[in-house]
């Protein structure tokens, strides 16, 4: 049986994830030396209750080789074939860590059919490219198509987003204890994406948290492509009246076909904080695989 498993950084909903029957790794977050799984183990409304008191220890690792040869085994044994999409190597260790595991696995099970793509990508953008693999697989596409498929929406999917607090991006080492203080001073909210290579990049910084989170729309608006043809999404750490502030820019602005709403888990949460907001979209049509998404 041909199949599409991916890790808990794409942020897809619970209810999208149960409807699909999709497999979803978790990514491990650590809690004053404490081991939890995002979304099996810690659900994001607990998690982000405990980021807020930033004297707690919170950290992440990205899924070892064992728990990829454990998520990965049952598979092998049962001859699937399996794609698996992961997060990007541009910020976490995930890829090569799934590549080792599968060269362990593959000494017991040769013929193990697994592809193991970089998607380049996180939270919901990582997510949405998700989401049209699955369903062109539940239409009926082949492996070879799936994986042509995720290089083409890899490709053209896009993220911006903005936090409300420098404190995690400081502690967690992405900006510097000394930059990160004159900017809290300013009120400076930078606004960031994930470029092609799949890193983060801080593409402008903006005094205040409203001009911030207008921005999103104002890059979508130069990056996007027919929008209203798109299911779109946003995602948000907990804090839901960003989103509300977000969503209706977004609606009056683009008119999406659909807005797909999620929250950002442990994975990306824990090194940003509750007030990350993101907008994510594609810069194309659905090019040579339209068939798939037509009602």
């Amino acid at each position: 049986m041909l199949r599409i498993i991916t890790d808990s950084a794409s942020d897809l909903p619970k209810r999208y994830i149960e409807e699909h029957k999709l497999h979803v790794i978790p990514t491990p977050v650590v809690i004053d030396d404490v081991d939890y799984f995002d979304g099996k183990t810690i659900q994001t409304e607990e998690f982000y209750n405990i980021l807020d008191d930033i004297k707690r220890d919170v950290k992440t690792y990205h899924i070892n080789p064992a728990m990829f040869t454990d998520a990965f085994t049952p598979y092998a044994q049962a001859g699937d074939t399996v794609i698996y999409l992961c997060f990007s190597t541009g910020i976490a260790g995930t890829y090569n860590a799934a590549n080792i595991a599968r060269n362990g696995i593959l000494e017991d099970y040769p013929d193990f059919d697994l592809t193991i793509i970089d998607s380049k990508c996180a939270s919901i953008g990582f997510g949405l490219v998700v989401s049209k693999l699955i369903t062109m697989l539940e239409k009926g596409a082949t492996k070879e198509e799936l994986i042509e498929a995720a290089d083409y929406f890899i490709t053209h999917i896009k993220h911006v987003f903005t936090v409300q607090t420098l404190a995690y991006l400081i502690k967690g080492g992405r900006l510097t204890k000394f930059k990160g203080a004159i900017a809290e001073t300013l009120d400076m909210k930078p606004v960031l994406i994930v470029d092609d290579k799949g890193a983060l990049s801080v593409i402008k910084t903006v005094r205040g948290r409203k001009k911030s989170m207008r921005y999103l729309v104002e890059y979508a608006k130069e990056a996007g492509s027919h929008l209203e043809n798109q299911t779109v999404a946003i995602c948000h750490g907990e804090d839901h009246e960003s989103l509300s502030f977000v969503k209706e820019m977004v609606e009056e602005a683009f008119h999406p076909k659909s807005i797909l709403v999620t929250t950002v888990g442990c994975a990306i949460g824990a090194h940003t904080g509750r007030g990350i907001i993101g907008f994510c979209f594609f810069d194309a049509d659905n090019g040579k695989y339209a068939e798939y998404f037509a009602q």
